[in-house]
């Protein structure tokens, strides 16, 4: 039997041995998931350096990017042609983003550690005084209430014998075993220093090759694929990137933005704990929907030890400042960068952070926004074969402010044989 090696025959095979392979995989990956979890654990593990270093990169890329064209075109300004602009231009972008880097994470750490540590110690300090304050405020607040008075504080005591209790019972007497876990844990932290280092040089690197990996990338694409499908990965990639990088990016100017307003009101306001609050305000802040109350909850409460008037009014001030940062700030900076409605994006927040903690939380919606945008143009497509209208206010049902109407039964796009134009559809009336 004379075999057909025909170009339509070894593809037809190929995309058989796929799809059972996938199939395969599959199965084992659902039977076998402890195994494929922890194997997908020691993956991340080494390849750590490598995603922290491209993340670094991406975020980077628009400082680098702008960086470069400046300085190219200030070295090949009129006439003047310079055969090692390019080069020259791109390690001064290298060394401009990797100073915004440096520059930025020191100045989160040199505010968000001091003032924590200052933090810590002063509560250790205040905290007696600070629950007799607030059993006296609650005393006089609840005088008609004695049943709840009475409950508060015992809570109150409670809670002061139990940190007291803590502290003296199991972290003193066990101080020698918590200095081994510290030394034993030493050799974590160097481990996530080199892979720090690590991770800048592949930033570095990937900055400066990441027009050559583009190519690479398309080349591959283009000569596997028909230059129909080649067109579609490409544009879904460019669409993908300008969808992350839109959030991403707009997100983090957002919050920074959102901190330093956090800080300069509760400076002039002269409340406790201003900059340490204002960073923990700002970082939460990239988290959307949620960021915002789970930035105010540990603030509030840092606040009520110190002053239960403070935390009141501070709650207040958040509440106005979120109000902002949401109606105001956030559609300017950010604009319709996802396209998701309000329910999808809460969707979008829960599902990534249930699987993937923080950072699903963060990356939740750009990835959801693309997965629906491709959702909704594969939809499309096949109404538009089959001739029926795209517009999704053909498909509304509006029953609440008229009383009669026209019930569409088939809406049409194309010029039917029969004789009707295109738009239109078959109708009946409805009455209530």
């Amino acid at each position: 039997m004379k075999l057909n090696l025909e170009e339509k025959n070894v593809k037809w095979g190929l995309t058989a041995f796929l799809v059972i392979l996938c199939g395969i995989l599959i199965f084992f990956a659902v039977y076998r998931f402890t195994a494929v979890q922890k194997l997908v654990g020691v993956i991340t593990g080494i390849l750590a350096p490598f995603i922290y270093g491209l993340v670094m990169a991406y975020l980077l890329c628009p400082i680098y990017n702008f960086t470069v064209r400046s300085v190219y075109d200030l070295m090949n300004r009129g006439k003047r042609k310079f055969s090692k602009a390019l080069p020259i231009a791109k390690g001064v972008g290298t060394v401009v983003a990797l100073a915004v880097l440096f520059i930025v994470v020191t100045g989160i750490l040199w505010m968000i550690i001091p003032g924590l540590v200052d933090s810590i110690v002063k509560i250790i300090d205040i905290l007696p005084s600070s629950m007799n304050q607030l059993m006296h405020w609650a005393d006089l607040k609840l005088q008609n209430f004695p049943i709840a008075q009475t409950r508060i504080d015992s809570w109150i005591n409670h809670f002061t014998e139990n940190a007291i209790q803590f502290v003296t019972e199991k972290v003193l007497p066990e101080y020698t075993t918590i200095a081994t876990s510290v030394s034993a844990g030493l050799l974590g932290v160097f481990t996530a220093l080199k892979n720090i280092f690590v991770a800048i040089i592949i930033c570095a690197y990937f900055l400066n090759s990441k027009d050559l990996f583009a190519a690479q990338s398309k080349k591959v694409i283009v000569a596997f694929f028909s230059e129909h499908t080649a067109k579609e990965i490409l544009d879904g990639a460019s669409f993908t990137n300008k969808t992350f990088g839109g959030f991403i990016n707009g997100k983090i100017i957002d919050s920074l933005i959102i901190g330093l307003l956090c800080f300069v009101c509760m400076t002039i306001f002269g409340w406790e704990y201003t900059l340490l609050i204002s960073c923990i305000v700002g970082i939460t802040n990239i988290i959307p929907f949620f960021g915002p109350f789970i930035g105010a909850i540990p603030s509030a409460l840092l606040l009520l030890m110190v002053d239960p008037h403070q935390c009141l009014w501070f709650l207040v001030f958040i509440l106005a400042l979120q109000q902002f940062d949401g109606n105001i700030l956030g559609p300017k900076i950010l604009g319709d960068s996802t396209g998701l409605a309000s329910f999808w994006v809460l969707f979008a927040v829960l599902v990534g952070g249930g699987l993937f903690g923080f950072i699903g939380m963060v990356i939740g919606i750009p990835v959801f926004a693309v997965i629906y945008a491709y959702a909704t143009r594969g939809i499309n497509r096949r109404l538009e074969k089959r001739g029926f209208s795209t517009n999704i206010s053909d498909y509304m049902i509006d029953s609440y402010r008229v009383k009669k109407k026209k019930k569409k039964r088939w809406i049409w796009n194309r010029t039917q044989k029969g004789g009707k134009e295109n738009g239109q559809h078959e109708s009946e009336k409805e009455t209530d």
